[in-house]
């Protein structure tokens, strides 16, 4: 296979901030003619997206929103439609186990290319609390500091 690159195309800051990231995945997604070409522009954002597995173990992200391509008419499909993840059955076994314990949901992370094809990391993730968000800041704020400090005596 050799090296590929990775060419990102939206990221989920958020994910990291509400959630411990246990496990990340890569799966390929299902996207319809002129989604691919809006993606290709960078048109794309998974902010508000999440991640279910339906009654037939299917894998389906809601929520990304891909903007409609400019030059698409009547071919354009819905920006915010469900779009089935591409993944091996033993992965989703693996996957759909792990959320049958307490607490672990799937989250999308980022869209990238990979080569010439579009994948979506995903991560088995288990909620964060509000005290763990706070000593999280306090840790950034910490570090922070720390070289700001460390700069300073460099000088």
């Amino acid at each position: 296979m050799g090296t590929e690159t990775r060419k990102l195309i939206a990221n989920n800051k958020k994910a990291w901030h509400d959630y411990f990231i246990e496990d990340k995945y890569e799966a390929g997604i299902e996207l319809k003619g002129t989604e691919v070409k809006s993606v290709r522009q960078g048109h794309c954002s998974i902010k508000e997206a999440f991640i279910r597995v339906d009654k037939n173990n299917e894998v389906q992200i809601y929520g990304m929103h891909i903007n409609p391509y400019e030059k698409g008419n009547i071919f354009n499909k819905d920006p915010l439609r469900v779009r089935k993840l591409l993944l091996h059955r033993y992965e989703i076994n693996k996957l759909v186990g792990k959320m049958d314990q307490k607490g672990y949901t799937l989250v999308p992370l980022s869209v990238y290319f990979k080569g010439s094809r579009i994948k979506v990391e995903i991560a088995l993730a288990k909620g964060k609390k509000l005290y763990d968000k706070r000593q999280d800041i306090a840790k950034k704020d910490q570090r922070r500091a720390a070289e700001r400090e460390f700069k300073q005596n460099l000088k």
